[in-house]
Formats: structure tokens, C-alpha cells, sequence
């Protein structure tokens, strides 16, 4: 067994979501736990809190000599810190190998699917969580702590038996996980430079399940296909479900919490039990989140960067039934937007006013076959689709607050909307509503 004290681990891009909860548990069992990130993030306070000490820019000098290096697909062969440690024969691991070390140390459900893995993994965190199963997980965003006092965290380690991680299909690093309970919220192909074809993502999702003594699957369609054998519940249940009372929108909402509450009869609990403890979930942070107002009108966030999550994300938000409907959206990734534009432009078009903004890069560059791809083929796409509904291309978030804050009266409703930093729209203009009333 692993002697975690005995461990030194560097993380090459500490500050991102995944990164960040490996480096927070790693730290919790005992690893002595250093890293870096090229920019300063949300992340690094939670890491700075547990008294890590994360720089800002890589530095070959940075790492430790005994150190493990842990890197992620994002980190480039470029990067001096992990030439630094190649070139002094230190072990290098992906991201995946050590979640899937410590996913070994419990009994894991993992959570897997294009759209609503979080959102579900953090459902089943909060449940494990109201009903005092102590449970730990890895979550790809923060849960705010209404179930045990603590601020929004993205990773923790309790002493019961379960842990809940979230399996990501992006670069295949969900096979490394041997799940016992197994869930898959849907499969659609968002991670174009990675896989080839939807048939070839199937057979991936079908190489995860096969550990599982049991699946939690959407009912009916190709996904059954996968279960070979092992016990499934149906996101529709064979009986009539318990009732859902959950306190946030949207009937994608709704099937997440279906898919958690399948996993956790899976895992043993008591489903009226678990379907109360879900009435309390607080959402996830950046999931259909509420910032507050600017001049009447109420802001949201969400990190929706698929043509699904998004269609997904502007009809919940219509049932809350807003005068006037503005989607203000990043796109994630030139791959993505070259091979989605169209898909965008008809699901931005549910809105009653568009802005776009130019791509959000993350480990992209506009070379190659991605010369030319920009926020701007989704724009066109959304004036195509959107039967003269006004489309704006603001390029960027300072653009985009100086064209619509002026715009935005009582009865609006405003939704930032991508997985980059548009999310820094909504807190301007949720401070600048702030400090006008001061």
C-alpha cells in the first residue's frame, strides 16, 4: 500500500478544477504537495487555505527533485517544468493515475456522461453528505457546503467508505478508474481533437462500465447496450420513483438528480432518504448560478459549452420566466467551435439577445486547421438562426459589459454563459451594481 507521507508530489498546472482537488486530497493524506499554474485562478485561494503555497509561472527551478510530477493533457511537452523533471528521470504521472490511486482507497462511484457530470457528482456528494455517510470526492467544480458548514469546496475527505469522482471521457483518462457503482448521464462527441467518431466514445464508455457491479444508465436507447450483464438503474426507474422537490431549475436538473438518486440505490441508501437529502442541494457553483442584479435585472452564470448544454441552460432559465432573455456566450476551445459553430448559433438562438464573445483558447492555438476559427462563425451562426433577434459580437468581456450594461433593465434576466472567464462578466457587473449603491 502507498505510504502517502513518504510522497512528494509537483503539480504543473495546480490551479485548474481536477488539479487543484487531486492536490487538496494528495496534501490531506499526508504528501508533501507543491505546484504551479502559469495565472492566478479561483483555485489557488482554496489551495492557499489549506496552507499550500501554489506559484503563479512555471519554473524549472520550481520543482522539488524528489517530486512526482503530476500534469495534465493541457500541460505541453514544452513546458520547463516538465522538461525540467524528464530530463532528471522523475516519474511523471497523468492526472488520471492518481485519481485512480486514490479513487482505490474506497469504494469509488463515478460519474461519467458529456453534460451534467458535475452537477450529478456533486448531487451525490451532497446526499452521502445529509446522510452522514462521511463521504469523500473530486469534483469538477465547487459544492457549497450546506450539508457540513464548510465554504464551497471541490474536493474532500471523509472517513466513510464511498468516494464520488467524476470520470472524464475528454482524454480517455476515465479507464483508469475501476468503479463500483458506474454512472452515465449521456454520450455525445464534444471532444473533437481526442476522438474520431461517436462509435469510437461508445466503446470507451463501454471499457468503463465494465468494472461495475452496477450501472446507473439513462432508461431505454444505446447506452443499455453497454450494461453486459450488471445490475442497472434506470434514470426512470422499473417502480415510481420518490418525489423530487429540488431547489434548482430546469428538467436537466431533474434527470441529473434521477441519475444520482439510481447511483445511491446502487450504493445501498435508503431512495426516500437520498431523495430528501437532494430537496437541499444548493447547485454547484458556475452551474446555473445566481450572482445577483444590475439595475433590476437578475444575473446568472454557467459554464454550458456544448450546443446541448446550452439549450439545456436557456430553457431552464426561461421557466423562471423572465421579461427579457440575454445569453452573453465564450466559446471553449477552436476545435469545438470549428467543428459546433452551427449547433451554437440554433441553441443561442432561444435567447431574446445574443452577444459573443471570441474563443476562450485553454490549451489551444488557431494553427493549423484551426487558422481563422473565431467567436465570430459562432455569431454569424446565431444571426443566421435567430430571425432578426439582435446579435452582438463583442469580442471580449469588457466589450461586452460596456455594450450591454447600459441595456439592462427590471424584468431582465442576463446569463454569462462558456467554461473560460466569461464568468468575470457577471461579477462586473454584479460589483458595479454593488458599488453604484454604496
Amino acid at each position: 500500500m502507498t505510504d502517502w507521507g513518504e510522497r512528494s508530489l509537483h503539480f504543473i498546472a495546480i490551479g485548474g478544477a481536477g488539479m487543484s482537488a487531486l492536490a487538496l486530497i494528495s496534501r490531506r493524506l499526508g504528501a508533501r504537495v507543491t505546484g504551479s499554474d502559469r495565472a492566478e485562478g479561483p483555485y489557488m485561494d482554496h489551495l492557499r487555505a489549506a496552507g499550500l503555497e501554489p506559484r503563479v509561472g512555471h519554473d524549472s527551478a520550481a520543482v522539488p527533485e524528489d517530486a512526482e510530477v503530476v500534469v495534465s493533457t493541457a500541460v505541453g511537452e514544452d513546458n520547463p517544468e516538465l522538461a525540467a523533471a524528464r530530463a532528471r528521470g522523475q516519474r511523471v504521472l497523468h492526472r488520471g493515475e492518481l485519481l485512480a490511486e486514490i479513487c482505490e482507497l474506497k469504494r469509488l462511484i463515478a460519474v461519467a456522461g458529456t453534460h451534467g457530470k458535475t452537477t450529478t457528482a456533486g448531487m451525490l456528494a451532497h446526499a452521502l453528505l445529509e446522510t452522514g455517510a462521511n463521504p469523500a470526492f473530486l469534483l469538477g467544480g465547487e459544492l457549497p457546503g450546506a450539508a457540513d458548514g464548510a465554504g464551497p469546496r471541490n474536493a474532500r475527505w471523509g472517513e466513510g467508505e464511498w468516494i464520488v469522482a467524476e470520470a472524464d471521457e475528454s482524454d480517455a483518462s476515465f479507464l483508469r478508474l475501476r468503479p463500483e457503482v458506474a454512472v452515465i448521464t449521456n454520450v455525445e462527441l464534444d471532444h473533437h481533437s481526442h476522438w474520431s467518431s461517436r462509435a469510437e466514445l461508445l466503446e470507451a464508455f463501454r471499457e468503463f462500465c465494465a468494472p461495475a457491479a452496477g450501472l446507473a444508465l439513462p432508461a431505454g436507447g444505446e447506452l443499455d447496450a453497454l450494461a453486459e450483464g450488471q445490475p442497472i438503474a434506470a434514470f426512470e426507474f422499473s417502480r415510481p420513483g420518490p418525489e423530487l422537490a429540488l431547489g434548482v431549475p430546469g428538467r436537466h436538473n431533474v434527470l441529473n438528480a434521477r441519475a444520482a438518486l439510481a447511483a445511491l440505490e446502487l450504493a445501498g441508501l435508503e431512495l426516500d432518504a437520498a431523495a430528501q437529502a437532494l430537496s437541499s442541494f444548493p447547485g454547484m457553483l458556475r452551474r446555473l448560478e445566481l450572482k445577483g442584479r444590475h439595475d433590476g435585472a437578475v444575473i446568472y452564470d454557467d459554464y454550458a459549452h456544448h450546443p446541448t448544454e446550452v439549450a439545456a441552460t436557456l430553457s431552464a432559465l426561461r421557466e423562471l420566466g423572465p421579461k427579457r432573455l440575454i445569453a452573453v456566450f465564450q466559446p471553449h476551445l477552436y476545435s469545438r467551435t470549428k467543428a459546433l459553430a452551427p449547433g451554437f448559433g440554433r441553441a443561442l438562438a432561444a435567447a431574446d439577445e445574443i452577444a459573443v464573445l471570441d474563443v476562450y483558447p485553454a490549451r489551444e492555438e488557431p494553427v493549423g486547421d484551426l487558422a481563422g476559427v473565431s467567436g465570430l462563425d459562432v455569431a454569424r451562426a446565431v444571426a443566421d438562426a435567430a430571425g432578426g433577434k439582435p446579435v452582438w459580437w463583442v469580442v471580449n468581456v469588457e466589450g461586452a459589459e460596456r455594450a450591454l450594461a447600459p441595456r439592462l433593465h427590471e424584468g431582465d434576466l442576463l446569463v454569462t454563459i462558456g467554461a473560460g472567464d466569461i464568468y468575470r462578466l457577471a461579477d462586473a457587473l454584479v460589483e458595479e451594481q454593488v458599488a453604484g449603491s454604496r
